[in-house]
């Protein structure tokens, strides 16, 4: 059995790391401040402390244990958010880091894994977008979560190993549907579910590459068996191309009811479409998406039709 620290525990991609760890045996401690993750979704057997991981204060209350590695996915995870208060974001998403990659090095642990985005590339060619690809961030949250990567290599002549993820835009089971500014797959079923319309802030000609939560889950725990040496970056993604129109279609086509759509305005910071090249990580650990869209969304589909009541899963 071994120990691990989980940030954003409470949240959408926290809480299935640590369902996972604590499945196959092992002792997980959390931390999450409650503001867009649930107390619910905290697994079963986790040691949970609320707070901000910006907050110096609260590493002197984390367990003083012999982590195996720490899991870094708490943070502001929306570029439209990112503008309502830059000076927040910068402080969840990079201060973070800078005070968790402190508490590493003084707990000697020497395994980081930090959910980073694709947001870090910005506008790109239509076509799979590697790793090694220039990075323009267009909003304050890939701006941070840029900044973190880079701190993360810095710190790798201290000995600590680490994993950065671009994660592409995830959903499935567990998503939070409440959240009507960030998770592009929820957003729009939310809507379904909720009003029986969808309302599109931008083109349905924009595309992104959509991840299902199980694979990466299991990017996140090949990789931190995969993380010696200096820091490194690694796509997640599918690399298939998902336009956003034919997204609105599949949920349509997924519903016992009619839904109508209406395409208006448009999102800051918003990137008109990328999709990752992930022949990087299926070389190194031999990791590849296995859950298509079609199969994705019946899941989750199946999983949010208890909300349209009211209910929240």
């Amino acid at each position: 059995m071994a120990s691990y620290l989980v940030t954003g525990v409470a949240g959408f991609v926290g809480a299935a790391v640590a369902a996972r760890l604590l499945g196959a045996g092992h002792e997980v401690t959390g931390v999450d401040n409650l503001t867009t993750g649930f107390r619910e979704n905290i697994p079963s057997g986790c040691v949970f402390l609320q707070g901000n991981c910006q907050d110096e204060t609260l590493y002197a209350r984390l367990p003083q244990r012999d982590y195996a590695a720490i899991y870094h996915i708490a943070g502001q995870s929306s570029g439209e958010i990112s503008f309502d208060d830059p000076v927040y974001d910068l402080q969840t998403n990079a201060q973070s880091t800078l005070l968790l990659l402190k508490f590493a090095l003084n707990s000697k642990c020497r395994r980081f894994l930090y959910a980073s985005t694709m947001s870090v590339y910005g506008d790109q060619p239509d076509a799979p977008v590697a790793e090694d690809a220039a990075t323009n961030p267009k909003s304050f949250y890939g701006v941070g979560k840029l900044a973190s990567e880079h701190y993360l290599r810095i710190y790798r002549q201290y000995g600590i190993e680490s994993a950065c993820l671009r994660l592409f835009n995830i959903y499935g089971p567990g998503q939070n549907m409440e959240n009507l500014r960030q998770g592009m797959v929820s957003i729009y079923l939310a809507q379904a579910l909720k009003n029986r319309h969808i309302h599109v802030k931008g083109s349905g000609e924009r595309y992104r590459d959509l991840v299902y939560i199980d694979d990466v889950v299991d990017a996140f725990l090949m990789l931190e068996r995969a993380a010696d040496g200096p820091a490194r970056i690694y796509n997640v993604g599918t690399s298939v191309r998902t336009t956003v129109g034919e997204l609105i279609e599949k949920i349509r086509k997924l519903l016992p009811f009619e839904v109508s759509v209406k395409y208006d305005g448009s999102t800051p910071g918003d990137m008109f479409g990328i999709t990752a090249d992930c022949r990087k990580i299926a070389r190194e650990t031999g990791w590849q998406a296995r859950v298509g869209l079609n199969e994705g969304l019946q899941r989750m589909v199946t999983w949010a039709m208890p909300s349209a009541s009211g209910q929240r899963q």
